[in-house]
C-alpha cells in the first residue's frame, strides 16, 4: 500500500469517526414520529411493514436490536444502527472525492508520486464535501432516526465506490469482482429502498468512459439510453417478473396437482437457482459459448424479464431477448464473449441473491405476525406488496388532468363509468372463504379484476401533472398569473349530444411542474441544504414558513417576511440555519474546476451530474407530487444532495487555485493553510447552525405519546383502540410489540380497515388480546365484496317526481302490514341490517336501507363495563346513529358499527382523541373523554353535557401520563413533536375547562399547573379559546393569561 493510500484510508476513516460520534450523541434514544416505530418495529420483532417492505433492513436491525440490554434500548441500538451506517456514506463520499480529484490532479501518472502538498489539497477537498454533507440539514435528520434513508445512502456511496474502485482496475481482468459485488449490493438495496437503483446511469457512464475514451456524444446518449434500460429491466423486469413466473408455478401446483400452497413456489425457486448455477458454471467451465448464453438465456426467462401483459405479448418479449443475444454473439469475439457472459452470469446471480432477502416477507406474514401489511404470503400478494398497489396509479406521460371526465358505456341498457381490465385478481381461496381444511382445498381463484379508470380522449393529455381531481383549486393556486385554461369537445353519452369542458393547457401544467414540483418542492430543499433554511415548520407555498434564506437581508426581504418583524417562535426558531450559501458557491467552484479540466474533468463532471439528475429531478418527475404534502419531502433527493457535495470537494481544490493566483507565489503551502481555514471554517458554519435542530438526544416524546394513548385505556375488558394516522398509530404498535406495554389492548387503524386483509388480522387473536367479534364472515367482508355500500339508496320516484328511498319503502310496508316483520321487528337494527342486507346472497340487495342506525342497549352491561355513567340519568335501551350526512359506508365504517353491536359495551371501545371519527361514522356525540383517548358510550354524552370522565382524566393526567422532557427547555422538540403536543395540549385544557364549569376548582387549578409546567415552551398554540369564566380561579388565569399571550 502506497502512501497516498495509505493517508488516504486514514483521512476517510477520520471522517467517519466525526461524523459517527456527531450522530451517535445525537442519535434520538427512542421511536421517532412517522414511519420510524413501524420500521424499528418491524426490524426487531421482523414483522410486515407497509409496502413495499425493507427485508434487508429488517434483518439488519434485528441484529443490532440484539444489543439492547432492556426493551427500551432497542429503538436506541436500531438508531446507532443508522447512524453508524450514515458515518459509513461519509467515508465512502470521502473516498469518492478524493478519487476523482487524484484522477484529475496525478494526469496519467501514479498516485504514488504525488507530493505531500497535492495529498494534502486531495484530502482537504475530501473533509470539505463529506463532512459538510455529514452535516446537511436533510442528511442528519435521516441519520438519527430509525428509517430507511440512511442505510438507502450509505449502499448509494457504496455502489458509486465500488464502480470507482473498478475504474481504478479496469485494466485488470480481476476488475470484473467489483462489477459482480455491485450488482450484489443493487440486489440488496432492493430490499431497503429503491432509490439505490438510480445509481446505475453514472455507472453506465463510468463504463462508457474506460471502455470506449475516444467516442463523442452519440455514444455518451446510447451509453445512458442503455443504462435507464437497464433500470427498467430490474424495476418493471425483474422485481416484478419474479413474483409473476412464481405465481404460475405456484398456481400450477396447488390447482393442477393438488399439492397446496406454497409448492409450486418452493420448486421455482429451486429451478430458478439451479437455473443462474448452470449459467455461472457454464461460463466458467468455458466449453462452448452457445451453452453459456442458452443458460443465460432461461435465467432471464426463469426471472421473468418476459412476462408481461398477455401471452403472445409475452412470447414476443421472449423471441426479442433471444434476438438480442444472439446478436451479441454474432458481433464479438469469443474472447469478448466469454468475459461478457462470466460477469453477466454472476452478476445476474448476485443480484437475485441480494434480492431473495424478501423471502423473508414471504415467511413472515405466513406466520401470521401481529403486524402484517397487506398479508404478503404468497406471490401474488407479494407482487401487488412490491407494486404498492394501495397507493394507486399516477399518470406520468400522458394521462388525465384534474378536469378531465370520465369516459361512459351502455350495459345492459344502463350507462356506466368505463373501465379498461388490467389483470386478473388470484388469491387463496382462504381469502374467500374460511380457512382450508386439508391441502386439496389449498387452490387459488380469481377474486376480482384490476381495473384502470377510462377518461374521454379529448379531455387528456402529454406529460399530465395535475391528475387528481381533489386538488384542483391547489394546482391552480400554484400557477403563476392563474390557470388559462382551453375548452375541448366530447360527446357526452348522458345528454346525447357534444359537451365542452376547460382542461388545462399544457403551458398551465409546465407552469405548474416548474412552480411547485421542480421549485418549491426540489430547489427549495437543495437551498435549505446549502444556501440556507427560513426555519423548521412545514411551509404550504407562503412567505412565512419553510423557506430558503441567504442570510443577507437585503436579498431575503424577496424571498420571505421579514424576520425583525415575526413573532419570537418564528424569528428564534432552531430551525433557522443561515449559510449565506457558501456551499452553494463552493459546489458551483467544483463544477468549474471539472469543467475547465478538459477531458478528463469533465467526463467527471457528466457521471457526477447524471447522478445528480437521476437523484435529484428524475425523482421530481416520477413522484408526480401533488399539492399540499402530509410532510416535508426532502429526504427523497437525499441522493441529489450527496451529489453536489461532490462538487462542494471539488470546490476546495478550485478555491486553492484561485488563492494561489491571488499569492502568485510558487510556494502552495500559504494557499493550502489560507484554504485549509477556509474550508474548516465552512464546516464548522453548518455544524454550528444545524445542531441545535437536529440534536434529539433526550427527546422521547413519540415513545411517551404511544404510552399515554395505550395507559388512558381501561384496564379490563380487553379493550378496542380506534387510530387512524401514521403518528397515532406506529408508536402504539411500537410500544406494544417492542416495549410489551398493554398487549391487552387491541389497536386498530380504521384506514386500514378498508382493506378485507386487515379484517382477517383483526379477527385473530394477538398477545393476551382476543379476536374482534366481526359478526359476518369472510365471504362478505373480503375485497371486491362489501367494499363501499350505499346508504338509504334511491328506491325510485313518486307521482309528483320526488325521490323515494328504500327506507320510506320499508316504512311503508311495515305501517300497512302490522305483524308482518321481512327484515326484523326493528329494521334499522344494526343486527337486522347485516342478516337481510349486507349478507345478502343478492349483490343488489347490499346496502344500508336507512338512514340511521339502532343499535340495541344491555343496560346490565353497560353497568359491568366500568364506564362513566352520569347520575342519575337512565340507560337508553337504544343507540340511534344518524347516516343522514352520508351517502355511502366504507369497509372501515361497517365493521366499526358491527363492533359496536357486537362488543355488547362488555368489551370497552375507544377512539384516539387525535383523530376524526366522524369520516368514518357519526360518533362525535357518543364520546366521552378519558385522557388521550373517547370512550364510545350508548347515551349522547354532548346533548347531556357530560363529554368527560373527570375521574379517569384526572388520574390519566397527573399519575399515568409521560410528557417526553416537555418540561426541559434545553431539549428541542420539531414541528412534528410540537404538533403532537399540541394534541395532548388541547385535551388537558378542554378537561380541566369541563371541571371548571362543573365546580371542580381544585382538580382543575391542579391540571392548569400541569398546562403550565408542560407548555411554556410551545410558544405557537395560540387557537385554544380561553373562557372568561376561568378568570375567577387563579391558576387557571394565569394559564389562560399565558395562551392568550401566546
Amino acid at each position: 500500500m502506497c502512501k497516498y493510500q495509505r493517508v488516504n484510508l486514514v483521512c476517510g476513516f477520520i471522517s467517519f469517526v466525526i461524523s459517527a460520534v456527531v450522530y451517535i450523541l445525537t442519535v434520538e434514544p427512542s421511536a421517532s414520529f412517522w414511519d420510524c416505530p413501524e420500521f424499528i418495529l418491524s426490524a426487531s420483532r421482523l414483522e410486515v411493514g407497509h409496502p413495499p417492505g425493507a427485508p434487508f433492513f429488517m434483518l439488519a436491525g434485528n441484529v443490532f436490536s440484539l444489543f439492547a440490554s432492556s426493551p427500551q434500548d432497542v429503538a436506541y441500538c436500531i438508531n446507532v444502527m443508522n447512524a453508524l451506517l450514515s458515518a459509513g456514506c461519509i467515508f465512502f463520499l470521502f473516498l469518492t472525492i478524493t478519487y476523482l480529484v487524484s484522477s484529475v490532479v496525478c494526469n496519467e501518472k501514479s498516485r504514488e508520486d504525488l507530493s505531500n502538498s497535492s495529498i494534502s489539497l486531495i484530502m482537504l477537498s475530501g473533509f470539505t464535501g463529506a463532512l459538510l454533507y455529514a452535516f446537511t440539514d436533510t442528511f442528519w435528520f435521516s441519520a438519527v432516526e430509525g428509517e430507511v434513508y440512511s442505510f438507502s445512502s450509505f449502499l448509494t456511496a457504496l455502489t458509486v465506490w465500488i464502480i470507482l474502485k473498478w475504474d481504478e482496475e479496469a485494466a485488470s481482468v480481476s476488475s470484473d469482482r467489483w462489477i459482480v459485488l455491485m450488482a450484489y449490493i443493487i440486489g440488496l438495496s432492493i430490499g431497503v429502498h429503491l432509490l439505490n437503483l438510480l445509481c446505475i446511469p453514472a455507472v453506465g457512464l463510468v463504463v462508457y468512459y474506460r471502455k470506449f475514451p475516444h467516442t463523442g456524444r452519440k455514444g455518451l446518449m446510447i451509453s445512458l439510453i442503455l443504462s435507464i434500460m437497464v433500470i427498467a429491466l430490474v424495476l418493471y423486469g425483474i422485481v416484478p417478473g419474479v413474483m409473476k413466473v412464481a405465481g404460475l408455478f405456484e398456481m400450477f401446483f396447488a390447482n393442477t396437482f393438488d399439492a397446496g400452497y406454497d409448492t409450486g413456489m418452493t420448486v421455482y425457486a429451486i429451478l430458478l437457482f439451479v437455473t443462474l448455477l448452470l449459467a455461472c458454471i457454464s461460463c466458467v467451465v468455458r466449453r462452448n459459448i452457445r451453452i453459456a448464453f442458452v443458460c443465460i438465456y432461461l435465467s432471464l426467462i426463469m426471472l421473468g424479464v418476459t412476462v408481461h401483459g398477455k401471452i403472445w405479448f409475452s412470447l414476443f418479449l421472449s423471441l426479442l431477448l433471444a434476438a438480442i443475444i444472439w446478436f451479441i454473439v454474432l458481433k464479438n469475439s469469443p474472447d469478448s464473449l466469454w468475459r461478457i457472459s462470466y460477469v453477466f452470469s454472476f452478476s445476474l446471480l448476485m443480484l437475485t441473491v441480494g434480492y431473495s432477502s424478501y423471502a423473508l416477507i414471504l415467511i413472515r406474514s405466513s406466520a401470521n405476525t401481529p403486524m402484517d401489511q397487506q398479508s404478503p404470503q404468497d406471490p401474488f400478494t407479494l407482487r401487488d406488496y412490491l407494486g404498492r398497489e394501495q397507493y394507486g396509479d399516477t399518470p406520468l406521460l400522458y394521462g388525465p388532468s384534474f378536469a378531465s371526465v370520465r369516459a361512459l358505456k351502455e350495459k345492459d341498457g344502463y350507462l356506466m363509468y368505463d373501465y379498461k381490465v388490467t389483470d386478473d385478481i388470484y388469491r387463496r381461496k382462504d381469502w374467500t372463504t374460511d380457512t382450508a381444511k386439508t391441502i386439496k382445498d389449498e387452490k387459488y381463484v380469481v377474486t376480482g379484476q384490476k381495473l384502470k379508470p377510462e377518461y374521454e380522449d379529448a379531455t387528456c393529455m402529454f406529460f399530465p401533472r395535475m391528475y387528481s381531481e381533489d386538488h384542483a383549486e391547489q394546482y391552480k393556486a400554484w400557477i403563476p398569473g392563474g390557470m388559462k385554461g382551453k375548452q375541448v369537445s366530447y360527446f357526452d353519452k348522458s345528454k346525447g349530444e357534444r359537451v365542452s369542458v376547460t382542461v388545462p393547457m399544457f403551458i398551465d401544467n409546465l407552469k405548474y411542474f416548474l412552480n411547485y414540483q421542480v421549485s418549491y418542492m426540489y430547489l427549495r430543499y437543495f437551498f435549505w441544504n446549502f444556501v440556507g433554511r427560513q426555519n423548521d415548520i412545514q411551509g404550504f407555498g407562503d412567505k412565512i414558513n419553510g423557506n430558503w434564506i441567504t442570510g443577507f437581508s437585503f436579498i431575503d426581504r424577496f424571498l420571505v417576511a421579514d424576520n425583525e418583524f415575526l413573532p419570537s417562535h418564528l424569528k428564534d426558531n432552531h430551525g433557522r440555519n443561515v449559510y449565506y450559501a457558501l456551499p452553494l458557491i463552493f459546489g458551483l467552484l467544483g463544477i468549474w474546476w471539472q469543467w475547465k479540466n478538459e477531458t478528463r474533468g469533465r467526463r467527471q463532471f457528466n457521471v457526477v451530474a447524471i447522478l445528480f439528475f437521476m437523484t435529484g429531478l428524475a425523482i421530481v418527475l416520477y413522484l408526480n407530487q401533488v399539492p399540499v404534502q402530509p410532510r416535508e419531502r426532502d429526504y427523497a433527493y437525499a441522493g441529489s444532495f450527496y451529489a453536489f457535495s461532490v462538487w462542494i470537494g471539488l470546490g476546495a481544490v478550485a478555491f486553492f487555485e484561485i488563492l494561489g493566483r491571488i499569492f502568485r507565489t510558487n510556494k502552495s503551502i500559504p494557499a493550502l493553510v489560507v484554504a485549509s481555514a477556509a474550508c474548516a471554517g465552512l464546516v464548522l458554519l453548518v455544524l454550528t447552525q444545524t445542531w441545535d435542530d437536529h440534536d434529539r438526544s433526550d427527546r422521547y416524546l413519540c415513545r411517551d405519546m404511544g404510552y399515554n394513548y395505550l395507559n388512558t385505556i381501561q384496564d379490563e375488558g380487553y379493550p378496542v383502540l380506534f387510530v387512524n394516522g401514521d403518528n397515532e398509530t406506529f408508536p402504539l404498535w411500537y410500544a406494544q410489540e417492542v416495549e410489551g406495554v398493554r398487549t391487552d389492548v387491541r389497536v386498530c387503524n380504521l384506514m386500514y380497515l378498508t382493506g378485507g386483509w386487515y379484517v382477517d388480522q383483526m379477527c385473530r387473536p394477538s398477545h393476551s388480546s382476543p379476536g374482534l367479534p366481526v359478526s359476518f364472515s369472510r365471504d362478505f367482508y373480503r375485497d371486491g365484496v362489501n367494499d363501499v355500500v350505499r346508504v338509504n339508496p334511491l328506491a325510485g320516484y313518486s307521482d309528483d317526481g320526488s325521490p323515494v328511498h328504500i327506507k320510506d319503502k320499508i316504512e311503508e310496508y311495515y305501517n300497512t302490514h302490522p305483524g308482518e316483520h321481512p327484515f326484523g321487528e326493528d329494521p334499522w337494527e344494526w343486527k337486522n341490517i347485516v342478516r337481510y342486507w349486507l349478507t345478502s346472497d343478492d349483490e343488489s340487495m347490499r346496502c344500508i336501507p336507512t338512514d340511521e342506525i339502532h343499535f340495541r342497549v344491555d343496560a346490565d352491561a353497560v353497568k359491568r363495563s366500568g364506564m362513566y355513567v352520569p347520575e342519575g340519568m337512565k340507560i337508553p335501551e337504544t343507540m340511534v346513529v344518524s347516516l343522514k350526512n352520508k351517502s355511502y359506508l366504507t369497509r372501515s365504517g361497517i365493521i366499526l358499527a358491527d363492533l359496536i353491536s357486537n362488543c355488547n359495551w362488555e368489551r370497552p371501545l375507544y377512539v384516539a382523541k387525535s383523530m376524526r371519527i366522524g369520516e368514518y361514522l357519526d360518533l362525535d356525540d357518543y364520546l366521552v373523554l378519558e385522557g388521550m383517548a373517547q370512550r364510545i358510550v350508548p347515551f349522547n354524552a354532548r346533548k347531556l353535557r357530560q363529554t368527560v370522565d373527570a375521574d379517569r382524566c384526572y388520574d390519566n393526567i397527573m399519575n399515568k401520563y409521560s410528557y417526553g422532557n416537555l418540561s426541559d427547555n434545553s431539549v428541542y422538540f420539531d414541528e412534528t413533536n410540537r404538533r403532537m403536543a399540541i394534541t395532548m395540549q388541547r385535551m388537558i385544557y378542554e378537561a380541566a375547562e369541563w371541571m371548571h364549569s362543573s365546580g371542580d376548582s381544585i382538580r382543575s387549578s391542579a391540571l392548569a399547573d400541569a398546562l403550565r409546567k408542560y407548555q411554556m415552551k410551545m410558544c405557537f398554540l395560540t387557537a385554544i379559546p380561553v373562557p372568561t369564566d376561568w378568570l375567577c380561579c387563579p391558576e387557571a388565569t394565569e394559564v389562560a393569561r399565558f395562551i392568550r399571550l401566546l
